[in-house]
């Protein structure tokens, strides 16, 4: 059935949906993976946004429990060139249509993407409307321009989790008893060597599967955590995840990683990154289209090495607003923005980028081993 896609500075996009009649609303972006695509309708990263996929073809290797990274879909829509019903692959358990339509998220084919990703690159990410119901494009276009900014906007809020939980062996775990002696009579602390204590701001499952094969007790806590919370379970050591909307708009996490800078090592991710560079004193800004996808080239300034990385992010630390404690680790080869930093003196450091290589490759995984080394010191 037909769809329009309109942007709030009135061009129209013509599509049709495989899903099914719906009209949802967001920022529109693109994302420039060739593989993936589940991994990233389950990244919390997208909240609030429609994603266009610049790879032509999308759904034919179908989807599977085993490639969700949180447990629900957080995009608003999906945006293709052509969608392919008739999947191949042996670890498929059914198709991305009636993923999509479980989960109530609108999917779109037919589309010019390479148009839309163009105009984007140009314009910059904006808002937009898609609808089946409605296809009056003056009316889409005055729907897009009222639909609400992410700018100021705290997205990791609603995509955090309600209640603290362990990742015990795969599986979440809720509990009401968190102290140091319910924790340690768990399978995952009979395993383990340390304890990691995570704010969730959109987490994504990898990052606790490749701490818990680090040999870390997975404790993750809502984004409303407070630093005496984390700091009663007795980590050895705080994560802050990435997530989705304005780093900025996220005070309250802010002002507890500002409270817990020093006490233990900390490690941050995409939004955690900004985080930690906020509470440090920087500030972000928001970038005119973003980086999404599984190619992006990052010098790490210390040796010389050229990854190639996974990114999701709308925002970026300002270099010039950075305290002399603080020294720039990775710059993104593309546009030279930030990409890591660390404090000089205390055992804190983040990237901008996804090293948990879900999707993306595995250039970057060292950092969860440096991360294990400091809470090892």
């Amino acid at each position: 059935m037909k769809a329009l896609i309109a942007l709030e500075d009135g061009r129209i996009f013509e599509g049709q949906s495989f899903t099914g009649h719906g009209e949802i609303q967001g920022e529109l972006v693109f994302n420039t993976s060739m593989t993936g695509y589940q991994e990233i309708l389950t990244d919390p990263s997208y909240k609030g946004q429609i994603v266009t996929m610049t790879y032509p073809l999308i759904g034919n290797y179908g989807v599977n429990p085993e490639d969700e990274e949180s447990l629900d879909i957080h995009m608003s829509g999906f945006v293709l060139r052509e969608y392919e019903a008739d999947y191949s692959n042996w670890r498929a358990t059914g198709d991305l249509a009636g993923y999509l339509k479980k989960h109530g998220v609108l999917g779109i084919d037919q589309v010019d993407t390479r148009a839309v990703t163009r105009h984007i690159r140009l314009a910059g990410a904006m808002r937009a409307v898609i609808s089946t119901t409605d296809l009056d494009p003056e009316s889409l276009v005055q729907k897009a321009k009222a639909v609400p900014s992410l700018v100021d906007r705290d997205l990791a809020s609603e995509v955090s989790c309600s209640r603290p939980y362990i990742w015990e062996k795969g599986r979440i775990l809720e509990l009401d008893d968190l102290s140091p002696d319910r924790l340690a009579r768990l399978d995952s602390w009979q395993e383990s060597r340390h304890r990691v204590a995570i704010i969730d701001c959109g987490l994504k499952f990898n990052q606790l599967r490749l701490l818990a094969r680090r040999s870390c007790q997975c404790v993750v806590f809502p984004a409303s955590v407070q630093a005496e919370q984390l700091l009663a379970c007795k980590p050895d050591g705080i994560f802050l995840s990435n997530g989705p909307g304005d780093p900025a708009a996220v005070k309250h996490v802010i002002e507890t990683a500002r409270s817990l800078v020093g006490k233990k090592p900390l490690f941050g991710i995409c939004l955690g990154h900004q985080i930690l560079s906020l509470a440090l004193g920087g500030r972000t800004y928001k970038l005119k289209f973003g980086h999404r996808g599984g190619n992006q080239p990052v010098k790490d300034l210390e040796t010389g090495r050229i990854e190639i990385t996974a990114q999701n992010h709308g925002f970026a630390v300002d270099e010039s607003s950075l305290p002399s404690s603080v020294e720039v680790t990775h710059i993104n080869l593309n546009d030279h923005t930030v990409e890591g930093i660390r404090h000089k003196d205390l055992p804190a450091f983040s990237v901008q980028y996804h090293p948990e290589n879900a999707p993306g490759p595995h250039d970057s995984e060292y950092l969860f081993d440096r991360f294990v080394s400091l809470m090892a010191a």
